[in-house]
């Protein structure tokens, strides 16, 4: 049994977006609910009145069809002698949104019908596919999501059939990897996540994630990138230069976690970028070497460093933490010291920038929603499942927009200082 999904074309001819009073009957609507709970039948499940309905609406618009491709009603005699005519009817089960459904399909003679809103082969409705993307994006397994539909809707859909209609978002995959990019981006947050990957042995396996800023406060993932071993600047050097071929001639900022030879690798590709080590990770990075219990003590030690109002005044404060842990720790301080030039950078800005460019918050939220749908699966057959299920994860960021709202507010105000502080150079993604 091989598999089609209806096209969205096909389904506008035949669904109209909202249909008008005459057509919507509501007291025939209610006659029929009327009916079916008189004789005891369900509404939903198995045989219910919804499944009975979309039987016949089916049915009915596939009898539309063979009579708009033959020219004539059926039984009318200007059939006679037309070359075609209708041949019977074939049966086949497609599963709908309100579960399995059995239908009659017809038939002509020559076998030129070539049916629309339900195609030949075709065993699924759209919306099913669409469920299925939603549910996959979400974290559940094909395991899950077998289970899901026999237990909801009562219909036995494979693991395999589950895998092919997650495939079918490959093409589309492939597409928005390569899409042309804005020329010029006011900020570009870079991480990784790593999934685990079946290859010969189950193996940590980086996927580089670049989020960038548009001049108008929207968020763009520029793309998903799948390395081998760990996280490195070598890699990320090449990532960096497939964005600047896409389109990106100029980077105002671009934030990071402190990778060593990171910021070689962005400025060999954008000169003029600033880099911006997260001050997050720095202080993560902090406690690896600090005793669970001086945690605290050294994160309040800390913030009068990453709060100075300027730089010169941050190298005093950190010298007041140097003194006062640098025996103890004096590994965190060689760790602050080596990440200084890419640290301070922020420090020069107002408020407003300081605000969204001080740490990689804005790309960490793509990485928990990642994290999130990849760790059921436990790990991957290949580097292309991989990839697969962390770009379903991200196409299912912001179904409601609501977070592109909350975002773009939030940016407004960095921007105008961005504005300034770049002196007009985010103006040329503008024009």
């Amino acid at each position: 049994m091989s598999d089609m999904t209806v096209s969205a074309e096909a389904v506008g001819e035949v669904r109209p977006v909202e249909l008008s009073a005459d057509v919507l009957d509501e007291q025939l609507i209610g006659q029929l609910v009327d009916r079916a709970r008189a004789s005891g039948l369900q509404l939903t499940g198995e045989g219910g009145l919804l499944q009975q309905l979309t039987k016949r609406v089916l049915e009915s618009a596939l009898e539309g069809e063979i009579t708009d491709h033959l020219g004539y009603e059926k039984h009318d005699p200007a059939g006679a002698g037309s070359g075609n005519s209708r041949n019977g009817v074939r049966s086949k089960t497609v599963l709908t949104d309100v579960g399995p459904v059995e239908i009659t399909v017809p038939r002509d003679r020559d076998g030129s019908f070539e049916p629309q809103i339900v195609k030949k082969r075709q065993r699924r409705l759209t919306g099913v596919d669409e469920m299925v993307l939603s549910l996959s994006a979400r974290g559940l397994t094909h395991g899950d999501i077998s289970a899901h539909l026999a237990e909801v809707y009562g219909a036995s859909v494979s693991k395999q059939t589950i895998s092919t209609i997650t495939d079918t978002v490959m093409d589309g995959m492939a597409e928005w990897q390569n899409r042309p990019l804005d020329s010029v981006y006011p900020v570009i947050f870079i991480d990784c996540v790593h999934v685990k990957v079946r290859d010969g042995q189950v193996a940590n396996r980086p996927i580089y994630v670049a989020l960038a800023v548009t001049v108008d406060g929207t968020r763009d993932i520029l793309g998903l990138w799948a390395g081998d071993g760990g996280e490195g600047a070598k890699y990320w050097l090449q990532v960096l230069t497939e964005i600047k071929n896409r389109g990106v001639e100029d980077v105002c900022m671009v934030v990071c976690d402190g990778l060593k030879g990171l910021p070689d690798s962005i400025s060999a590709v954008w000169p003029q970028a600033v880099t911006q080590t997260c001050v997050v990770h720095l202080i993560r990075a902090s406690f690896r070497y600090a005793g669970r219990q001086d945690w605290d003590k050294i994160s309040r030690a800390l913030k009068p460093v990453y709060t100075a109002p300027t730089a010169k005044a941050a190298e005093d404060r950190f010298l007041d933490f140097q003194e006062e842990w640098g025996a103890k720790y004096p590994a965190i301080v060689r760790l602050w010291e080596n990440a200084w030039a890419e640290f301070v950078p922020f420090l020069q800005f107002d408020t407003e920038i300081r605000r969204v460019v001080c740490t990689t918050n804005a790309i960490e939220s793509v990485n928990a929603r990642i994290r999130k749908a990849v760790r059921a699966r436990g790990h991957f057959p290949n580097e292309a499942a991989a990839l697969k299920c962390v770009y379903l994860a991200v196409m299912s960021l912001d179904p409601t927009g609501q977070g592109r709202k909350r975002w773009t507010m939030r940016w407004k105000p960095a921007l105008q200082a961005f504005d300034i502080a770049f002196d007009g150079r985010l103006s040329v993604g503008r024009r």
